[in-house]
């Protein structure tokens, strides 16, 4: 079995989609549609920077969207393969969730690109910046995290935001809260913390208002029927019901991103096969996570023409 995965924030960088689009039509016509669906030239931006605009939450989230449907469609279209044909899943890490659902059908290219730009400028606007904060636990398991969140928090919010593999644990909450856990890693057996650059605490419960705009934005833009069924992030489990979709990508806003779980339930369910589409991220993490199954990635034209032989 074979599931089709998709990165998450952190993975944008300037230059990104630029050999892909002066390779392929396809690509372009990605790229393009979703210019046209934000009213802005996201592409320039992808391509030529300023880097701290393509880093701002409301850039990087449909530019990461954008770059991995863009692999996907010149794999399609020039590859000769449909995804419905070679997926039997598909699983995205945080707003990687809502490109794995416009790769199943669910969405459309237009509307994943609104709701990622809505996404990004409401988990922006929920915390003012300086009050939350995020750090990566490095050498750390989920019970370790855990504890530690729960120390560090007194009172204030600190908790577990991604669980991604078994050596890193993401923390998100307020920034004293956050602080406190980095000065606490050592007493709790783990290797370090490391504060990470991003503009707000995601997947905590500091972003409710956040998850209220998704909510609302939602309700007008409900997801379609799904071509290949999904593992989502917030109970790494199977979903196909286009309505516990739209309840869980709300309730995501706010929960844990389980993709350490959701890689071995995948693997417990029969995929032996994961391929990353538009970044060389959560691979590693699946593979970490899984164990002995087989990790590959696309995101040159290289890549997209020797995983078309394989597939």
């Amino acid at each position: 079995m074979r599931a089709f995965v998709f990165p998450g924030q952190g993975s944008q960088k300037v230059g990104m989609g630029a050999e892909l689009a002066a390779a392929s039509a396809a690509a372009r016509e990605v790229f393009e549609e979703v210019d046209e669906a934000l009213g802005q030239s996201l592409f320039k931006l992808m391509t030529e920077g300023p880097e701290d605009q393509l880093t701002l939450t409301e850039n990087a989230q449909p530019a990461i969207m954008a770059n991995a449907i863009a692999v996907l469609r010149v794999l399609e279209k020039e590859g000769g393969i449909a995804l419905a044909d070679k997926a039997d899943f598909v699983a995205g890490h945080s707003l990687g969730e809502y490109t794995a659902l416009c790769a199943a059908g669910a969405f459309s290219l237009a509307d994943t690109a609104r709701l990622l730009k809505l996404r990004g400028q409401s988990m922006q606007a929920a915390v003012p910046v300086g009050v939350g904060a995020m750090a990566a636990l490095l050498g750390a398991d989920i019970e370790k995290a855990a504890a530690l969140a729960e120390a560090a928090a007194e009172g204030q919010v600190c908790t577990v935001a991604n669980d991604n593999d078994p050596t890193q644990v993401v923390l998100s909450g307020h920034k004293e809260a956050i602080e406190r856990a980095i000065a606490l890693v050592k007493d709790y057996g783990i290797k370090r913390g490391i504060l990470l650059p991003v503009s707000a605490p995601f997947h905590c419960p500091l972003m409710q208002p956040a998850a209220d705009a998704m909510a609302e934005a939602l309700d007008k833009t409900r997801p379609g029927t799904l071509r290949v069924a999904l593992f989502a992030n917030v109970t790494a489990s199977v979903v196909t019901d286009p309505a516990e979709v739209q309840r869980l990508l709300v309730e995501q806003v706010t929960g844990r991103v389980r993709w350490r779980e959701s890689a071995i339930a995948m693997k417990d369910t029969g995929v032996e096969n994961f391929i990353e589409l538009g970044g060389k991220v959560v691979g590693p993490m699946i593979k970490r996570s899984a164990g002995e199954v087989e990790v590959t990635s696309a995101v040159s034209m290289e890549d997209i023409e020797a995983l078309a032989k394989a597939l």
